[in-house]
């Protein structure tokens, strides 16, 4: 089975000849652009320049074999999610969130295409996660608190790697609206002062993580608490030694439904009580797939019972949305609990095996739903967060 990282190798670091192996790239086709930042064409030509771009840096000819396939490929589907997003507004083309969408295609392409894409979990993420954050380190400057956003993504990637990405992007494009005397766009320039303006920003953003000690590895927290009340409250010196005052643990199950969370739950949970979404369904007698506020709130209801007395407990639901997740442990820190997160995944064709199988049957268009919406536990989110 080919790796799409070592086919990325194998066509010579060409985003065209990739494109002719993972015709997912197709789509880039015709999806139009701001010619004010990007006059050379439509998204797969600029995705084409972003990729010879990358190649020709001393910085990437100097990584590791998997360090260059990874920043290829990752070059190659920066922009998968413009496709989806992309729309004329005030006479103007833009793609809105398209950083955020394309992490959930390209997480869904690899998931649902493993045989294909042939790449492990961490791989899979680390490449989600360079799509995702491939624009901070030219707006990062604009934020209220420019170090929080940086720390939060170097919980995830390597931000040396993301500032080479970025740089790619800033260079590989035709920007600005400067005309030939003919009154055309020129042909043959990669940057004007736009995209000067933009690697200034990207070069700041270097400098900025190398000082913040972030450059190689994510931050050094003096201790766990002061990292979860850092990423949870935002208004934190990321230096500050806090005091721990957490008395109890509480788990919170992440994971599309087959996943094994019940069987994980079985092996290693004791005697620790469980509040599970999907038993107080069948309490009530409602379908697998019915969403209702009566169930949520009499789980968050047993949940407040437990965290009153201080009690640690087991959290089963699916919590596959970042904002699901982040209501939860807002309430359970809140009662002083250390929250653990446990991510559970299976592959694709496993999932759909285990479906045929269960009793109690998700119609497939359901499963297709929630894969698209998965949202991977970041590593920032919880005291602990394992994936298995």
């Amino acid at each position: 089975m080919d790796c799409i990282l070592t086919k990325a190798r194998e066509c010579g670091f060409s985003f065209t000849r990739l494109a002719d192996n993972f015709t997912e790239l197709a789509t880039l086709q015709n999806v139009l652009q701001n010619p004010q930042y990007h006059a050379e064409g439509d998204v797969f030509r600029h995705t084409e320049m972003v990729c010879e771009t990358l190649v020709s840096f001393p910085e990437w000819q100097a990584l590791c074999s998997e360090e260059q396939e990874i920043l290829l490929t990752a070059a190659a589907f920066h922009d998968i999610g413009k496709p989806i997003c992309t729309k004329l507004e005030d006479g103007q083309w833009v793609s809105p969130k398209h950083t955020i969408i394309g992490e959930k295609v390209f997480r869904r392409m690899a998931y649902q295409e493993a045989e294909r894409f042939g790449l492990t979990f961490a791989q899979r993420e680390l490449l989600a996660k360079l799509i995702r954050f491939h624009g901070l380190p030219v707006w990062f400057w604009k934020k209220k608190r420019m170090e929080f956003d940086l720390l939060k993504a170097a919980e995830s990637i390597p931000l040396r790697l993301l500032y080479l990405l970025s740089k790619a992007d800033v260079l590989g494009r035709i920007a600005g609206n400067r005309k030939d005397i003919s009154g055309n766009l020129p042909n043959n320039v990669l940057q004007n002062q736009k995209s000067e303006h933009f690697i200034d920003h990207v070069e700041l953003f270097g400098d900025y993580a190398k000082e913040l000690g972030i450059w190689e590895n994510a931050y050094n927290f003096t201790n766990s608490y002061s990292k979860f009340q850092y990423f949870r409250k935002n208004n934190i010196w990321q230096g500050a030694e806090l005091f721990d005052n957490t008395t109890f643990d509480v788990y919170l199950m992440a994971g599309l439904p087959l996943s094994g969370k019940d069987s994980w739950i079985a092996k290693n949970g004791g005697e620790l009580p469980v509040i599970s979404l999907d038993a107080i369904r069948e309490e009530l007698g409602f379908p697998p797939t019915k969403k209702t506020q009566q169930v949520v709130h009499i789980a968050t209801e047993r949940a407040r019972k437990l965290l009153r007395s201080q009690q640690p407990f087991i959290w089963n639901a699916t919590n596959i949305i970042a904002e699901t997740r982040q209501k939860l442990i807002l309430l359970f820190a809140g009662y002083g609990a250390r929250v653990h997160i446990i991510y559970l995944e299976v592959p694709y064709r496993e999932l759909l095996r285990r479906n045929q199988k269960r009793e109690r049957y998700i119609p497939e268009k359901v499963l297709e739903d929630m894969i698209r919406k998965l949202e991977v536990p970041a590593p920032w989110e919880g005291f602990e967060v394992l994936y298995l």
